[in-house]
């Protein structure tokens, strides 16, 4: 089994909190999160600390800018682009302050190549995706865009392991060439497993850090995330409905990030940790490995995201997913 780059019995968030003070964001998140901290994503603050918006920030000479509501391609930097910088340097400011003298895993994310060519415009109209080399163009400006802001949290931090997670909820969506065109009436082409996993790679073996993909989306393609190269896959537990292939990947000795946290309080109340660590467990005697790999390929995560979530429910909960990775631990 490979040495994965977190601790045993680690637990974190996927990336986005909800508000729009990143001090506090950050402290909750090293706060609760000490094992494996994230750098917490604010969407609430509007357009450059949306996913897209902040991702499309790291592009390299392809600036970008809002247009009727949507991130597109434009010709040259402009305010849209000087708002996304400013917030990222703000949060990297926070993050430098707060996260001095840490040692350990940390991670950022950002989203994936498929994803951001699924939801950028070209200037013509139409997504990146409609066009191949756009899409290539598109992959290697984020491959390298990337790794320089890798190695800018690592100056910053410089006593953490730097962990990326790459978003692709677009992923299976583009595979399956179910993403519609402009007018709704018909869908762009489907991009195949081999291609998908080659663009991916492209970034994974750019940025000089482990990568994680997440996807909490149906039909999670790991063989593609394999072939990637990626460290680990981060998925939505509920969403898993057959085991085989995941029980492939682990046994290929791909890390999981297991959500198995709901995002949405049920009846108002998170989870008890007991409960977490017992459908992880749950999960894994079920795939049949020994119980002692557990903690040390796994981490424990809410299913998604958390800018839905009250600041009190996710306090709660993060505290709860950081106390069921002690409990898979000590097993």
């Amino acid at each position: 089994m490979p040495d994965f780059p977190w601790g045993p019995g680690a637990a974190t968030g996927i990336g986005s909190l909800p508000g729009i003070d990143i001090a506090e964001a950050q402290r909750i998140v090293l706060g609760e999160l000490p094992g494996l901290p994230h750098l917490p994503e604010l969407p609430d603050r509007g357009p450059g600390a949306d996913m897209i918006g902040r991702t499309a920030g790291f592009l390299v000479e392809l600036p970008v800018e809002i247009y009727a509501g949507r991130w597109q391609i434009s010709s040259r930097p402009g305010k849209d682009l000087r708002h996304t910088a400013d917030l990222l340097e703000r949060d990297l400011d926070q993050l430098t302050e707060q996260a001095d003298g840490y040692t350990g895993p940390l991670k950022i994310q950002a989203a994936g190549p498929w994803t951001l060519a699924a939801s950028l415009d070209l200037p013509i109209g139409g997504r990146m995706l409609r066009d191949p080399g756009a899409v290539r163009d598109l992959t290697d400006s984020l491959a390298e865009g990337l790794r320089r802001h890798v190695a800018d949290v690592r100056k910053r931090v410089p006593g953490a392991t730097i962990l990326l997670q790459l978003d692709e909820p677009s992923l299976p969506t583009v595979m399956a060439g179910r993403v519609p065109t402009e007018s709704g009436l018909s869908a762009y082409r489907e991009v195949d497993g081999p291609d998908a996993a080659t663009r991916l790679r492209t970034v994974v073996d750019a940025v000089g850090a482990p990568v994680i993909v997440h996807c909490c989306a149906p039909q999670l393609p790991l063989q593609v995330i394999r072939d990637a190269g990626a460290v680990a896959v981060a998925l939505d537990l509920s969403l898993v409905k057959d085991l085989d292939p995941l029980g492939e990947a682990i046994e290929a000795g791909l890390g999981i990030f297991v959500g198995a946290a709901p995002t949405r309080p049920p009846g108002g109340r998170p989870p008890e940790s007991k409960q977490i660590a017992e459908r992880v467990s749950t999960l894994w005697r079920r795939l049949g490995f020994p119980p002692a790999r557990l903690p040390e390929q796994v981490v424990i995560t809410p299913a998604c995201g958390l800018a839905g979530a009250p600041v009190g429910y996710v306090r709660a909960l993060l505290k709860a997913c950081t106390e069921a990775g002690r409990r898979i631990a000590e097993v």
